[in-house]
């Protein structure tokens, strides 16, 4: 693996029992896994000889931790952390195309995202720290970043609902000399797929407060979060997981999605995830 080059995968269980989000991941220095909980979050070292982690596809494996399309299992005893369990996911259900369209092809991006699953039903048990999560009946969502360094600023959130679900993300992405303000959206709902994203002709028309509102022609999703600072992770910088940055794995948010003036989606959401992150 480069020196300067980071790559990770975030699998989200959601179910009767809880959320809990693991991230593992390949960088300078070796490996990790981050474990987060609504009640706290760890960061598990790995040597390079115990990680191995596809940029390809979300597969990945820390010590005795695997992940793949098909699941997940952990073995993890660690100072602070003990986990271990299985969880088995149903057929994914990825975008109609990649989410980053024809930015993909961009060289010397910062940092480049793929989502791989918007909603997977769960089955299985995971056991952290004594408490037990169960999935039986729970959905998945599941998205990848490689690259270099997450973007400077940022916002990204994840939301299931009955009958669909959500992820955003708004970002100030560096293109050389200059810069843009990216934006990628999908909403699945009702068996369909909305998109926004720069690369349609999406931008950002108001952003702060733990919000931000996108503009598509007449498309406008607006996300708010309404919960406050969340639990430490950390992030890439230059290829090492150097940066602290903050998640809601659960926290309130409210999304709003109109086309023309007419609601598609109004949600009062609270089990949202979201990343509020700007200078």
């Amino acid at each position: 693996m480069a020196e300067r080059y980071f790559c990770g995968w975030y699998f989200k269980c959601q179910g009767p029992g809880g959320s809990l989000a693991l991230i593992p991941a390949a960088h300078a220095g070796g490996g990790s896994l981050q474990l987060i909980t609504a009640g706290g979050s760890w960061n598990i070292p790995f040597a390079p000889g115990e990680t191995a982690v596809s940029g390809a596809r979300p597969r990945a494996a820390l010590g005795q931790n695997l992940f793949c399309e098909r699941g997940l299992r952990l073995a993890v005893d660690a100072p602070g952390l003990w986990a271990e369990g299985e969880v088995r996911f149903g057929p994914l259900l990825p975008p109609a195309y990649d989410v980053m369209g024809p930015l993909c092809a961009l060289p010397f991006l910062q940092c480049r995202h793929r989502v791989a699953s918007m909603a997977h039903p769960l089955a299985g048990r995971l056991e952290v720290n004594g408490r037990a999560f169960d999935f039986d009946g729970g959905r998945g969502y599941l998205e990848g970043d490689r690259g270099r360094s997450f973007p400077a600023g940022y916002l990204w959130t994840q939301c299931f609902f009955e009958g669909g679900s959500l992820m955003l993300a708004v970002a100030d992405v560096p293109l050389g000399p200059a810069a843009f303000r990216g934006v990628i959206a999908l909403v699945r709902l009702a068996g369909r797929e909305w998109r926004l994203a720069s690369y349609l002709g999406a931008r950002a028309t108001a952003l702060g407060g733990g919000g931000v509102t996108v503009r598509q022609g007449d498309l406008c999703l607006a996300a708010r979060r309404l919960g406050g600072p969340g639990r430490a992770l950390r992030a890439p910088a230059a290829g090492a997981m150097e940066r602290t940055v903050r998640e809601n794995l659960v926290c309130p948010a409210h999304y709003r999605l109109t086309k023309g003036g007419r609601v598609l989606l109004e949600l009062a959401a609270p089990n949202a995830s979201f990343e509020y992150e700007w200078p």
